[in-house]
């Protein structure tokens, strides 16, 4: 066991810190994102997880988990706690939380609209511990009606640049005071990983890759690896797969597969066999599978290395962790110019400088910038639309075509394997590096300078504040529309 790590505290002298969100044993995004974040600072900090699931079977429980941190972590003394609870809490639970566990801080993720009912009551709240949150919000026009909620907050980190850009928009004079620093998603590069023949677990590998493809030998594999929601366009996938394969002889074509790892029905996104047979029928040309079992980190670094390339057309996405995994395994990615996706791509401006945001140039779904990464085939959207419902009145929707996204299959396909993997490396190299920070190690290191930088500088709310209010606040969003 290693004890002495950089920025290691005694267990007796380390801040704790209550942590709002999924259960961090689960493999939701927010889950992965949460496990990884205590994991990486369970040496400087302990935690105590308000862990959601629906209709948890652990539901009111006080469970230690301490002990199986320790030795995932590689340290000796890590303290982590978990309440699993159905759903997020409310204000009750919390109260009876801090008043046993007596943390220094509160630490949220996942969307605002969940922690309302914590919002009202941040004054209560501040005024014995500071709230930070890891945000994320997945398109413009920079949402105005979630400024309450960011003035509730002593501390935003934003997963993307986009989010960064958008807390101090929307904040405003109300930005004075806190700390809005940017921390992308970061995963275990130790997990995600090229495999090639020197790989422990090769013959595993194989057996998995056999299974998946029924034992058929293909030399261009795409990868979807998401839920099937809507928003992930995955019918706009499936097309633009037909739309390459028919760019290719017979005998191409049967060398290319397509797979889906995600429900093949689900009622939050649609019947996708059904959407396969009216667009492809029969035709033994088009290989597409579906991979529907959950399967664990390691396996998922398996599915990973099955493919050629990880491909995401949502049309608002956050930012989109099969795209990170996929690079840490090496594999070059075709996105949707959107949301924290163009951040993985790495797009350049004019002094070749990662681009970032403004209230001149809020995103980059225009295609102001092109050049980008070489692992990253973008595909801009061609529509923006504005939908929405009661809790979050507007919010743009981006539509890449999926002509576009064949397109860049193509391109992606007619690469050699060897420079394919070239650019794969590159994209694995950048991810994780000190500019993207796109590990685990990186996050947590970024989570603990800021959060210190917080305790440093954090004064307790006082009991009420007076604010003299002339006229309405506006809420027309601070940014260009058109750009």
């Amino acid at each position: 066991m290693v004890t002495k790590m950089e920025g290691y505290v005694p267990k007796a002298e380390r801040k704790k810190i209550l942590l709002m969100c999924d259960d961090i044993r689960t493999h939701s995004g927010i889950g992965t994102i949460a496990r990884e974040l205590v994991l990486s600072t369970c040496h400087h900090f302990n935690w105590v997880n308000l862990g959601a699931a629906i209709s948890h079977p652990e539901h009111g429980k006080r469970l230690d988990l301490s002990q199986d941190t320790s030795t995932t972590a590689g340290i000796e003394d890590a303290s982590v706690t978990l309440y699993p609870f159905d759903g997020y809490g409310n204000a009750d639970v919390v109260r009876q939380i801090m008043n046993l566990e007596q943390p220094d801080a509160i630490f949220l993720i996942t969307d605002p609209r969940y922690w309302t009912w914590l919002f009202q009551i941040e004054n209560e709240i501040r005024r014995k511990v500071p709230i930070i949150y890891l945000n994320i919000w997945d398109d413009y026009p920079a949402p105005m009606y979630n400024k309450s909620y960011y003035e509730s907050c002593d501390a935003l980190f934003g997963i993307s640049k986009q989010t960064v850009n958008i807390n101090k928009l929307v904040l405003g004079d109300k930005v004075k005071g806190k700390i809005i620093e940017y921390v992308p998603h970061g995963l275990n590069d130790e997990i995600f990983y090229p495999i090639d023949e020197s790989y422990e677990q090769y013959e595993e590998f194989t057996t998995f890759k056999n299974n998946l493809f029924d034992g058929k030998k293909y030399e261009f594999v795409t990868l979807f690896n998401s839920r099937n929601i809507r928003r992930k366009q995955i019918p706009d996938t499936i097309w633009a797969y037909k739309q390459f394969i028919d760019k290719l002889t017979p005998e191409e074509a049967h060398k290319c597969a397509l797979v889906l790892h995600t429900q093949k029905v689900d009622p939050n996104g649609t019947d996708l066999p059904a959407v396969i047979e009216a667009l492809c029928g029969d035709d033994p040309k088009y290989h597409i599978i579906f991979s529907e079992q959950k399967l664990t980190p390691h396996q998922m670094s398996w599915l990973y290395n099955c493919a050629d390339v990880q491909i995401q057309l949502t049309s608002n996405e956050g930012w989109g962790l099969s795209l990170t995994e996929a690079m840490l395994c090496g594999k070059p990615i075709i996105a949707n110019v959107t949301g924290g996706m163009q951040d993985q791509m790495r797009f350049e401006n004019e002094k070749g400088l990662w681009i970032d945001f403004d209230d001149q140039f809020p995103s980059n779904h225009t295609g102001v910038y092109k050049k980008c990464g070489p692992w990253a085939f973008p595909v801009f959207p061609t529509s923006r639309s504005i939908v929405g419902s009661p809790p979050t009145p507007y919010i743009w929707d981006d539509r890449c075509e999926a002509s576009d996204a064949a397109n860049q299959i193509y391109n992606v396909w007619s690469l050699s394997p060897e420079r394919r993997k070239e650019i794969g490396l590159l994209a694995r190299q950048w991810a994780t590096g000190d500019e993207a920070c796109f590990t685990s190690k990186k996050m947590g290191e970024k989570i603990i300078t800021y959060v210190n930088q917080l305790f440093t500088s954090w004064t307790p709310r006082k009991h009420y504040e007076l604010i003299k209010v002339d006229t309405r606040e506006s809420k027309q969003v601070p940014h260009n529309l058109i750009y």
